[in-house]
């Protein structure tokens, strides 16, 4: 898809950590929460390094995504003023393309006495890949999941433009690198600074919640987070990856990436990446 190259201002500070951080994800590094699957409660345990089988498991993580393909994902950003962007959809991690349809919500207005409403601000379809996103109108009247409807707008009823460091896009673009087609070095991911933080249940199932490893010279202990990673993992005892958060600078709420396993049914449109 031709991309459109668009500045936004922010500070090269930003954009800086931004690019290390998607830089450690596509590496392996900074991609992980492993699970080990424990038959005792940690509920009360505090945070500690991750053992040697942890850190195993957690080096198929990214693989176990990749073999998935297409896997279902959901992606909440919050842009700032209460305005929050939910994406559902299919990524093909064989391919790095991904497709599904978005929805902004936010203050819509007054609604009397009780303040601003919140509402749908806008929605649509969007593609997205290791170089950029498109956004679309959706099709009037059309039920279909995303991914069928992305099949019939051609090339150019596309807008594409290449990815800033907004909630969004930097969501959208560590989705898109999260799959791998071998597994991590689990020694790697141990020295890097991964941690478990804690265990939690998600649809009634156990996830252990992980800090990913620790951006290359960050210091430990550093920082108001201690210099831990700004991603963390949720991993269930089969190395299964279901959920990641991301924390970004100047923001209370972090983006968040939802996992709901293999996608049989979906088969991802040429029309947005068509080069005739």
């Amino acid at each position: 898809m031709a991309r459109k190259r668009k500045t936004d201002g922010r500070t090269p500070r930003r954009a800086l950590w931004l690019r290390t951080l998607i830089a450690i994800t596509a590496c392996g590094v900074a991609v992980g929460g492993l699970a080990a699957y424990r038959t005792f409660s940690d509920d009360t345990a505090t945070e500690r390094p991750v053992t040697t089988e942890e850190a195993s498991r957690l080096a198929l993580s990214r693989l176990n995504l990749y073999q998935a393909s297409p896997v279902a994902v959901t992606l909440t950003a919050t842009e700032g003023g209460g305005v929050v962007v939910r994406v559902k959809g299919v990524v093909d991690y064989r391919t790095h393309r991904a497709v599904g349809s978005y929805q902004v919500t936010g203050a819509s207005g007054s609604s009397g006495t009780s303040g601003p409403a919140t509402g749908q601000l806008d929605h649509g379809l969007i593609v997205w890949d290791t170089g950029g996103l498109g956004l679309a109108p959706a099709p009037k009247g059309d039920n279909s999941p995303a991914w069928q409807q992305a099949e019939h707008i051609p090339r150019s009823g596309w807008s594409a433009r290449s990815y800033t460091t907004d909630p969004l896009d930097a969501g959208l673009q560590l989705l898109i690198g999260l799959g791998a087609d071998r597994p991590d070095n689990p020694l790697l991911l141990a020295q890097s600074g991964a941690r478990w933080l804690g265990r939690d249940r998600v649809d009634g199932r156990s996830y252990d919640r992980f800090a990913g490893p620790r951006a290359q010279g960050a210091t430990p202990g550093a920082g108001p987070d201690g210099g831990r990673s700004p991603l963390t993992y949720w991993v269930d005892g089969d190395s299964g990856l279901r959920r990641v958060t991301m924390r970004m600078p100047g923001l209370g709420t972090p983006t968040t990436l939802e996992f709901s396993g293999h996608e049989d049914r979906a088969k991802l449109p040429e029309a947005p990446w068509a080069t005739s």
